[in-house]
């Protein structure tokens, strides 16, 4: 009989996910606290989901991350699925339990909120109508979690006009959609304003929604951190906005699955910020 401990196994699941960067982050609070755990990515294939997630606690894992393509199908795979997780229609984080169970939740709306509290402590999303910009799965967790924190509005507004109105029908009254083309009309008033799209991110095409209707009270937040400062953030800062970067909502995501599978509640700080950037 062996006297070591079985060492607890996390990761992200994704495909491809070469290019995550919560392996770093992860890794940084594993060294951080002294635990005695891995976290890994695992590159899976739709096809291969449903024998893998059954395979992993077997093989000493506790829990793990989800992302592209797998976020909407494992809700289908899971025993036990929360309310935010089924509102949102996606999970990011997984826990094995001991009974056998697969557990799913969604921190992504958690992980925004939390980002801008953080950086915007005087934010208030009861205040004024919330502009966001995208209707994807980055977009329903925003949305849930802006209805959540009392926005009265919430003016969503995407390329594809159809897919805005699939959230407004699921979301309710206080959504309300705009044409892309009135995409930069939807500002006027908001002080929550959301980037929920790639647009900006490195590799993709360039946001061009104009802000001129911007408020200099606005709290401008983009979910995109490659680059941490996106030209979107730059214009909002430069009409005097508060803005917050995309990077601490992948951060503050990421603890509470983090705390489930180690045990231990782990800081959001600026090492962690670092250790994410590779720095």
């Amino acid at each position: 009989m062996s006297d070591h401990p079985r060492i607890p196994l996390a990761g992200v699941i994704g495909s491809p996910v070469a290019h995550s960067r919560s392996p770093l982050l992860h890794r940084h609070w594993l060294q951080t606290y002294g635990i005695k755990g891995h976290y890994i990515p695992m590159d899976v294939a739709t096809d291969d989901l449903h024998q893998v997630l059954a395979a992993l606690p077997r093989a000493g894992f506790v829990g793990c991350n989800v992302t592209i393509p797998h976020k909407v199908s494992v809700l289908a795979v899971a025993d036990i699925v929360t309310d935010r997780a089924a509102l949102i229609g996606a999970a990011n984080t997984l826990v094995f339990r001991p009974d056998g169970k697969i557990y799913a939740d969604n921190t992504d709306g958690y992980g925004f909120t939390e980002n801008l509290h953080q950086y915007a402590p005087h934010w208030n999303p009861t205040a004024a109508p919330a502009a966001v910009i995208g209707a994807g799965g980055a977009a329903r967790a925003v949305i849930a979690s802006l209805l959540e924190a009392g926005a009265p509005e919430i003016r969503v507004s995407n390329r594809t006009r159809a897919r805005a109105d699939t959230l407004r029908a699921e979301f309710g009254a206080r959504i309300v959609i705009y044409d892309w083309v009135q995409a930069g009309n939807m500002l006027e008033d908001a002080l929550t304003v959301v980037n929920t799209s790639a647009l900006g991110m490195v590799g993709k095409p360039e946001f061009r929604v104009p802000l001129d209707a911007l408020s200099a009270r606005a709290t401008v937040a983009d979910l995109v951190y490659t680059p941490l400062k996106t030209r979107f953030l730059a214009e909002a800062e430069a009409a005097g906005c508060t803005t917050v970067d995309g990077l601490g909502m992948l951060i503050h995501q990421a603890a509470p699955g983090f705390e489930r599978w180690f045990g231990q509640r782990p800081e959001v700080d600026e090492a962690a910020r670092a250790a994410v950037l590779g720095a």
